[in-house]
């Protein structure tokens, strides 16, 4: 087997946080969206929204498997059941978010078949103790990772062979981090939310580029022509992601109760959750959460050593001793200070330029 280095990689300078005027707008897509719920209430709808949005959710039965190491729960009640978890600070809430590359929706979770499906987006989503940050961390879908009951192997193998459950365990395996809540997102979700706001625009390293929702979602689809290969591939889905919550606070979208009702329907008919979330659980959440700012949210990408061969299959390695000091940060709820005092730790969606 031969290892090669990880192409673009390179973090920046030792001490140099890297912090552009588009991190100002960040902010997580589910974050706004809850928000949106929020104006929607205080007009008095409540009642009316409550049971839509309700209606509107696909859950995924059984979605998070026991979870023994570590635990960090945010919430009060107990996954799956349909009471109410009143969300409390003090814990940080981790989900799991995942895409799958199968074509089909991830808003019905009776898709999922044997072999059928790969996970195409893997990411980590921290919401702080605090409630006032929020980090994400996207892990590449050939990472070469201990998948239990089936050896080492790319991690988006973990969902075709075990569907979310498998996921989530191995995400738990790898980084010792309890999974309190899981979404499936399709992609065609962006595209048509990427339609609704008239297009976005994202920052290339050609320059600003303004897409459609399908020239979007061909964008970051690609992956063979890309001199990073799928390390590129994870940033421009990050870059889309930013696009569209930049587009949607230029437009005051959270303003407009017809608007905010669309784009929270359109992300919803593309999900599955798993049955702890429901409308007052989220509202709980976002309530909690009235006090992050978009600047207080983190795009970055999990630490590598490179890429090499197994077998047939085109690999990534994952950089274990510098995952361990994300993941310890993950658990005791400390990755801003994490990454204020090592940027060189994670690699940041502003680090270098996207392709």
């Amino acid at each position: 087997m031969t290892t090669t280095p990880a192409p673009s990689t390179t973090p920046p300078a030792p001490g140099k946080r890297v912090r552009t005027r588009s991190r100002k707008r960040k902010a997580w897509i589910w974050v706004g969206a809850i928000v949106g719920v929020l104006v929607l209430a205080a007009g008095g709808t409540y009642l009316g929204i409550r049971a839509s949005i309700n209606a509107n959710i696909e859950h995924i039965p059984n979605a998070l498997p026991e979870q023994t190491k570590n635990p960090s729960d945010g919430t009060t009640a107990e996954p799956g059941t349909d009471e109410p978890a009143a969300i409390e600070t003090g814990d940080p809430i981790n989900f799991l978010v995942m895409g799958s590359d199968s074509r089909q929706s991830g808003g019905d979770p009776t898709d999922w078949e044997y072999g059928a499906q790969r996970s195409d987006v893997l990411m980590m989503v921290q919401i702080s103790g605090d409630r006032e940050s929020v980090n994400v961390m996207s892990i590449p879908r050939d990472s070469w990772v201990p998948v239990p009951g089936y050896g080492t192997t790319k991690i988006n193998a973990a969902f075709s062979y075990g569907g979310a459950p498998l996921s989530v365990q191995t995400v738990h395996e790898l980084t010792g981090v309890t999974i309190d809540h899981l979404a499936i997102i399709d992609f065609a979700s962006f595209e048509e939310l990427t339609d609704t706001l008239g297009g976005v625009t994202i920052t290339t390293s050609k320059g600003d580029q303004t897409m459609n929702g399908e020239e979007a979602l061909t964008f970051v689809r690609e992956r063979y022509s890309l001199p990073g290969g799928d390390f590129d591939r994870v940033r421009r889905q990050q870059a889309w992601m930013e696009a569209i919550l930049r587009e949607t606070f230029n437009q005051d979208i959270l303003a407009s109760v017809p608007k905010i009702s669309e784009m929270i329907n359109i992300v919803l008919d593309y999900s599955a959750l798993d049955e702890g979330l429901n409308f007052d659980t989220l509202l709980s959440m976002a309530t909690s959460m009235r006090n992050v700012r978009p600047d207080n949210v983190n795009f970055f990408t999990a630490p590598v050593t490179g890429t090499g061969m197994e077998g047939s299959a085109s690999v990534v390695y994952l950089d274990n001793d510098r995952l361990d000091q994300v993941a310890e940060a993950w658990r005791n709820d400390t990755v801003d200070a994490l990454i204020e005092e090592d940027p060189e730790v994670v690699r940041m969606l502003h680090s270098e330029p996207v392709y």
